[in-house]
């Protein structure tokens, strides 16, 4: 149970929960253990009085007062039994990943009201909007960029329209892949600010002109590639830095020459550009405007890699596929086992050992805990399917999602699961 405490009070060793919004302080998550007196510096500076933290969760030598508390507790602990034992973590970990669900939920849902707050603003007032994607940017940043490895998270649902979701999809792959490539912070700020608004000129044409369709007339497909010029000349009223401006020019520039509009060709294509064009090109083979045409995530990526190597820098190309995993979040798979799944998660760097939703007709889909192939590397996953391939009882248990909506968390480290390893092994 949480208690509250005086942010006077504070100690290194205290697992703190941040009640504030996700953009209203630099730590990736909000509740987490102090673990530096430059921490609670940063948390006193916030200007709260008063926090929650939870003593259960703390490093602490515990305060005489609770002494024999402890002990009694410590002595119940030993009289359970391995079933009971074994239930009590499952519930542990079962609650830990609730929440971790429910506060990734909770930031992708405050991070597209705010790029919907800045979207809304940009018709008369342009620099206020630029403003409001550059704090989005860098509070993306701020959490994206500490230590450690990142996980690109499957969502269970999306901040409103397709052209939400569809900017926060390309900016956050976008700016994990500029991580990977260890872009400093000022080029990752410009690629995050170009990737939200790389779409801005679509403001000014119809919506139907909105998604390139095969029946276009000329005169239609101009209309519609015209949204790069619009969305320049938007840029230009947002005073845009000129890195984030290039993104808006070519993100629909290929490297074989066949893009547009100026048919830019190779090293004359600007790095954040070659990487938004990519990744814009995958989130609408996997949530196009009509859902009947989707692809499996797994599908999109050997359309890219099969039949459009030509068209992307090559090193963009393979460090994409690197990063996503063969079977990126969002996949429904089959297990060597023989068991469905649907990944769930996927770490940055070991993308082929993701966290999967597994079909358990024993256990009730809300009470399931995720597989993770890391820690069982005995199973692996045989191949893709497409969602209409499964059984109904499995389709319906996986529920895989008709669009696909990403954001991001801190992987686990070794030591944390080493860590959940020796609990649930004790």
């Amino acid at each position: 149970m949480s208690q509250t405490i005086g942010v006077q009070d504070l100690q290194v060793g205290m697992y703190i929960h941040l009640d504030l919004g996700w953009m209203s302080h630099p730590f990736p998550l909000s509740s987490f253990r102090i673990h530096s007196s430059e921490q609670i510096s940063t948390i006193r500076s916030l200007g709260l009085q008063r926090l929650r933290w939870s003593p259960e969760r703390s490093a602490l030598e515990p305060p005489p007062a609770r002494s024999a508390r402890a002990r009694d507790e410590a002595r119940a602990a030993s009289f359970e039994t391995s079933e009971q034992r074994a239930a009590r973590r499952r519930r542990e970990l079962l609650a830990a990943q609730r929440a971790a669900t429910q506060l990734c939920e909770r930031q992708y849902v405050e991070a597209g009201r705010i790029w919907r707050d800045a979207i809304d603003v940009v018709p008369q007032r342009p620099e206020e909007a630029r403003t409001t994607t550059e704090s989005l940017t860098s509070a993306l940043l701020d959490k994206m960029l500490v230590d450690g490895e990142m996980c690109i998270r499957l969502l269970s649902s999306g901040a409103g329209d397709r052209a939400t979701a569809h900017a926060l999809n390309v900016a956050v792959i976008s700016l994990l892949l500029g991580r990977g490539f260890g872009l400093a912070r000022d080029e990752m700020l410009d690629l995050g600010v170009g990737s939200l608004l790389h779409d801005i000129g679509k403001l000014d044409i119809p919506d139907r002109l909105h998604h390139l369709e095969d029946g276009f007339t000329s005169a239609e497909l101009n209309a519609y590639r015209d949204h790069v010029a619009r969305g320049v000349a938007t840029g230009r009223r947002m005073m845009l830095a000129p890195a984030a401006m290039l993104v808006l020019a070519q993100h629909h520039e290929l490297a074989d020459g066949t893009g547009f509009p100026m048919r830019l060709t190779g090293e004359r294509i600007a790095t954040g550009a070659r990487i938004v064009a990519l990744v814009n090109r995958y989130d609408n083979l996997c949530n196009p405007a009509l859902l009947a045409r989707a692809m499996t995530p797994h599908e999109a990526l050997s359309i890219l890699f099969a039949q459009s190597r030509s068209k992307y820098d090559t090193t963009v190309l393979n460090a994409f596929i690197k990063m996503m995993g063969v079977y990126p979040a969002g996949s429904v798979v089959q297990l060597s086992d023989e068991r469905y799944a649907m990944v769930v998660s996927v770490n940055s760097s070991r993308p082929l050992r993701p966290r999967l939703l597994v079909h358990d007709p024993r256990v009730a889909r809300d009470d399931a805990l995720y597989l993770d192939l890391e820690k069982e590397p005995e199973v692996g996953i045989r191949r893709s399917l497409s969602p209409s391939r499964l059984p109904r009882e499995a389709l319906e248990y996986l529920a895989p999602r008709q669009r696909l909506t990403y954001f991001f968390e801190p992987a686990p480290t070794h030591a944390e699961l080493e860590s959940l390893d020796a609990e649930v092994g004790a």
